[in-house]
């Protein structure tokens, strides 16, 4: 991983440049499609802009972008320029067909927004292909490595976590359990974020399933002991998706059916995609997609424009999949181990 310096260092005459948003849509995406096309004006770089993703790629649907066509679109969620998933490009074939269609349009470079997949598929392109790839993360999941953050995940767990607080209360109304569940079926970034943010009293992660996965007896026992402790009340759990055979509903109807507790699920689903993105996503992905173009500018391929402690960095492509992005440590700590409100503490009820 590399650190960005300033100025930026002209090391190619780069002429015309090409963008796509693939994959899964995230909130930031607009404001990162933004950034380049601003970014590449500024350094008198013509862009166009391929409709649908890999898929626009293949079928040779682009559009040119100016800065009047992304001056005012900060505000919007999804993709203006629309996405998709292609199965297809996994297949040697479709990159070749995708390498013609970008060297007929005499393009240098072609920057991706999107998560690991979109990035598999960047490297499978560049198999192909003899012009760089940039990738910006733009992924709501956070799972990417070397990127302390991924576009449209700070608007997720601002979704989740306004859904999660107008549920306790009706929660708080009924003493009620509620099973909330959430995106994330390989990483509990979202899970965590939301449930720390909302004060939620349990959370069933893809990593904290790997070593000991929960029991149903276990959350049961689990529940008691917070009504034991806190009295009467509601009692909120972030699940994230797939952690559970049959979700939220499933669970809520076998704690009902075998254990007589009352619990209502919720689905968040896609509308954690939705919505204006957050101040920090904007941020974030208007200082991402400048940094991909800057990066194309000093001759740089095969590599993800990524942020880490405040700085701009490049990360190899394959690494961002390749490697673990972990959990933050002291998170789960907190919201494990110091509010959780079974853990025995021998200075309770000494007075």
């Amino acid at each position: 991983m590399q650190r960005s310096r300033q100025p930026v260092s002209v090391s190619k005459n780069i002429q015309r440049i090409a963008v796509l948003t693939s994959g899964g849509d995230a909130p930031g995406m607009n404001a990162a499609l933004r950034a380049v096309v601003l970014a590449a004006d500024h350094y008198g770089i013509e862009v166009i802009a391929f409709r649908h993703g890999y898929q626009g790629l293949l079928d040779n649907e682009y559009t040119l972008m100016q800065p009047k066509d992304v001056q005012h679109v900060l505000q919007y969620s999804g993709t203006i320029i629309k996405s998709a998933r292609c199965h297809r490009f996994k297949e040697d074939s479709a990159a070749v067909e995708a390498a013609a269609n970008l060297n007929a349009l005499a393009l240098d470079a072609l920057i991706i927004i999107g998560g690991d997949g979109s990035f598999r598929g960047a490297e499978h392109l560049a198999n192909h292909w003899q012009g760089q790839i940039i990738g910006v993360p733009g992924t709501i999941d956070n799972d990417l490595y070397g990127t302390d953050a991924t576009i449209g995940y700070a608007t997720a767990v601002t979704i989740a976590m306004d859904a999660l607080d107008k549920i306790r209360d009706t929660a708080d109304a009924m003493d009620r359990v509620f099973i909330v569940e959430v995106m994330g079926r390989h990483a509990g970034f979202i899970g965590l974020g939301s449930a720390m943010a909302a004060g939620a009293e349990r959370m069933i992660l893809p990593e904290l399933q790997k070593d000991k996965p929960l029991t149903i007896s276990a959350l049961v026992k689990h529940i008691h002991r917070v009504q034991e402790i806190r009295g009467e009340g509601s009692y909120v759990m972030v699940l994230s998706e797939h952690q559970w055979p049959g979700g939220a509903v499933a669970l809520a109807e076998q704690l009902d059916a075998e254990y007589d507790l009352p619990c209502r699920p919720c689905l968040l689903g896609h509308i954690q995609r939705g919505g204006a993105p957050a101040p920090a996503d904007r941020i974030l992905a208007s200082e991402l997609g400048v940094h991909a173009v800057e990066l194309i500018l000093q001759g740089k391929h095969r590599v993800m424009a990524g942020m880490r402690a405040n700085q701009c960095v490049d990360v190899p492509l394959r690494d961002t999949w390749e490697k673990k992005n972990p959990l933050a440590a002291n998170l789960l700590r907190i919201q494990h181990e110091i509010f959780n409100p079974v853990k025995k503490n021998p200075r309770r009820n000494t007075q």
